[in-house]
């Protein structure tokens, strides 16, 4: 039953931050969005906070505190810490390149030519935002499952 919890820490951590996203994308549009715009911010890859970096901070966060300090929370720490570098170095870079690429597809003027999708990554202050929020999120579903009688 705790590995229930641990998938609903996972859940809430990336839930939480893309709705975050989307409420910010409605300031943004001042409320003005159609089902496509909805759809666009609770998908968003990249933006504030790092949805990845929220789950996976949510999820080690809710095992560390339910199992202790056991190597399984190591592997979990050392797969986010991999997660975070390429949110933050690959898929940023990629964003970039794509951008880039898009600009000389636009001025390329050849019908076949068409800009791509861009895939973001994250920055450093996202990210940062993210595994605050994953701390929380965490500490919250080790809370309910303490509730719940999950824990005893």
């Amino acid at each position: 039953m705790k590995v229930l919890f641990l998938f609903l820490a996972f859940s809430l951590g990336w839930l939480i931050a893309q709705t975050i996203k989307l409420v910010a994308g409605i300031i943004k549009q001042k409320g003005k969005m159609s089902f496509s715009d909805v759809r666009y911010y609770m998908f968003k890859s990249g933006g504030m906070p790092s949805g990845h970096t929220a789950s996976f901070v949510a999820l080690d966060t809710a095992l560390a505190l339910m199992y202790g300090i056991e190597p399984v929370f190591a592997v979990a720490v050392c797969a986010t810490a991999i997660f975070i570098y390429d949110a933050v170095n690959v898929r940023y870079a990629v964003g970039e390149h794509g951008r880039l690429l898009n600009e000389i597809a636009e001025s390329d003027h050849n019908p076949k030519t068409k800009p791509q999708k861009i895939v973001e990554g994250h920055t450093i202050p996202q990210v940062i935002v993210g595994a605050f929020l994953g701390i929380l999120l965490g500490w919250v579903t080790y809370v309910i499952a303490g509730a719940v009688g999950i824990l005893t």
